[in-house]
């Protein structure tokens, strides 16, 4: 490759010989005016040339030049034995890094759409929460309002009716307000030590009633003695209390609900257990999504606000913990989550 001085100077030289022969052919030219006018535009000519060619041309060209021995001289490998130097097509790695890129951008195209689709199925499935309760109540009152004559009995059942609605209205607003906090860090975990054997016992005592009227018997099995874990009290008895009166719900009459602990090397594991008809497969990986329901119309016959599970699932990993799920047709649902031993 020549040069920016050696092709530069070639150049000029044509120039100049092209120049000295344009003016020999004019009258009244002698030698030395033609001597002259060639050493002048050889001379001019090539710095000229040179700086054009060095700024304009060959400055870019040395740079893409350098650039492809980088790459070259990047991508010897040496093999130990025989010494032998490989080199690696500089095209084949180009192609490399475009698939790469390609691969990761159509990735994060992926996430962000998941992320949009969820977007909108989280504001439609708000929309749709909010709007039951305040549509029953809202129907209630003006039935009031438009029969003011109505007996005081019907009266009192309507306003009944009217105030479950919204006290509906209230704990769905407080669950969001909770997943919300839970999920920007404004709720702080409180670890402390406390007995899991005396939280889940009083939580069998505030569901009695509930799992009277299904015959569902409550059970706690597994490690004997104290039970004790760095954990927040409020927060686990919420976890607790979920997964327990879901399994009361949602479980067979005359079933029963079982919490299994069992202790590992340094936590105890939770399995909250019932003998119902089991979640289908295809179900379980979107469990624990804000408002996701495996059979909408029995969840609303048994009430809550379908942001049980989320909660649940924020609390636990707030705790440094996973949730997990596993279950079979017809013969029940097993939640299972670890927490740190004290």
């Amino acid at each position: 490759m020549l040069s920016p001085r050696i092709l530069s100077v070639i150049l000029a030289f044509i120039i100049a010989g092209v120049a000295t022969a344009f003016l020999s052919f004019l009258p009244e030219t002698d030698f030395f005016t033609l001597f002259v006018c060639f050493i002048s535009v050889l001379i001019f000519g090539s710095i000229l040339i040179f700086f054009t060619l060095d700024y304009l041309v060959f400055k870019e060209v040395n740079q893409l030049y350098d650039n492809i021995k980088k790459i070259k001289n990047k991508n010897f490998k040496i093999t130990p034995k025989r010494q032998v130097i490989e080199k690696e097509n500089p095209i084949e790695l180009l192609k490399r890094e475009l698939n790469t890129y390609v691969s990761s951008t159509e990735y994060e195209v992926k996430e962000l759409k998941k992320a949009a689709k969820y977007r909108q199925e989280f504001l439609a499935d708000v929309s749709h929460e909010l709007k039951t309760p305040i549509f029953a109540a809202q129907g209630f009152v003006h039935t009031l309002l438009d029969n003011p004559d109505e007996e005081e009995e019907v009266r009192t059942k309507f306003l009944e009716k009217a105030a479950k609605s919204l006290d509906g209205l209230d704990v769905l607003v407080k669950d969001l307000l909770t997943v919300s906090q839970i999920e920007t860090g404004a709720v702080k975990i409180e670890k402390k030590s406390i007995d899991l054997r005396e939280v889940i016992l009083e939580i069998f005592e505030q569901l009695e009633g509930k799992a009277k009227k299904r015959g569902v018997s409550l059970k706690l099995l597994g490690f004997k003695g104290p039970i004790l874990v760095k954990a927040d009290y409020q927060r686990i008895s919420q976890v607790l209390t979920n997964l327990i009166d879901n399994g009361v719900k949602y479980g067979n009459e005359n079933g029963k609900v079982t919490v299994e602990i069992i202790e590992r090397n340094k936590t105890f594991q939770i399995d909250v257990k019932d003998n119902g008809p089991g979640i289908p497969e295809e179900h379980l990986p979107r469990l624990f999504e804000r408002f996701y329901r495996v059979d909408k119309s029995r969840t609303k016959l048994s009430g809550g606000s379908g942001l049980g599970l989320s909660i649940v699932k924020h609390i636990v990993q707030a705790h440094g913990g996973k949730i997990s799920v596993s279950s079979k047709i017809d013969k029940g649902t097993t939640f299972s989550f670890k927490l740190e031993k004290v």
